[in-house]
């Protein structure tokens, strides 16, 4: 009965045209609007105070300062009455059927609903327990980048100084290469001196050699053989009279 009444106001609604242009002008001014792109605020994670399993506990609150306590009661029991003496809804073997189904449908949420609450509660908590591993994860991980980011930039800080100890390194290495090479260069020098000295030296001593030979050459060749008989024997004079006064001395 209740879809047969909306297939006619539809039927009717759809017949006036002014009020289906405003509908669908509404329609796209609602999806092309700024505030469509606005945030979504979060779904809450209970919902609301309900009486009687299906009607908020707001409506309530809204009717009670114009029809006090039992207005809402009122309301609700004149237009079941009204819908029922006008015939607007009729009671037929479909009440029944949606009766019966809303019974089991109530039973099965009295009996079940708990434990499959319970179920779906931890469902949700280990989603939430996998979504706040994977968040702690990826927390680790930023500030582990964070970390080796602020590691980069204190040795870029410091690349400064290794330049310089660089710098002064080759420095060093060229010092040194330039004292090696005139060090090599005063060895090589004190090398080709040392060697004029010795030949100098060497030339000296050649003539001197020469000089000497020479001049016993010519000393031995001025020699007559009477001369040399004469020496000879006053060799051997001398050679007495030493013996004889060696003698003597050792007899005193």
């Amino acid at each position: 009965m209740l879809s047969r009444l909306v297939l006619v106001s539809g039927h009717t609604l759809k017949n006036s045209g002014s009020f289906g242009a405003c509908l669908v002008q509404a329609s796209r001014s609602f999806h092309q609007s700024s505030q469509s792109l606005a945030p979504v605020p979060p779904l809450p994670e209970k919902g609301g105070k309900v009486r009687h399993g299906i009607f908020p506990e707001e409506l309530f609150t809204l009717l009670y300062p114009k029809t006090g306590v039992t207005g809402p009661y009122m309301l609700g029991t004149g237009l079941l009455l009204y819908m029922l003496s006008k015939e607007i809804y009729v009671i037929n073997h479909e009440t029944f059927a949606a009766a019966s189904i809303g019974a089991v449908v109530i039973y099965g949420i009295k009996k079940f609903g708990p434990s499959v609450a319970t179920f779906a509660d931890k469902l949700n908590e280990d989603k939430v327990a996998k979504a706040q591993e994977v968040k702690d994860q990826a927390v680790a991980t930023l500030a582990h980048g964070i970390e080796d980011e602020k590691k980069e930039q204190w040795r870029v800080e410091g690349r400064h100084l290794l330049f310089d100890a660089k710098r002064n390194n080759v420095a060093m290495l060229l010092e040194t290469n330039y004292r090696e090479r005139l060090h090599m260069v005063t060895n090589e020098v004190k090398k080709r001196l040392d060697y004029q000295v010795a030949l100098q030296n060497l030339h000296r001593r050649m003539e001197q050699e020469h000089l000497v030979n020479w001049v016993e050459q010519s000393v031995v060749k001025s020699i007559t053989p009477q001369q040399e008989k004469e020496s000879i024997s006053k060799c051997i004079a001398d050679l007495k009279v030493l013996a004889k006064s060696t003698q003597a001395k050792a007899t005193v």
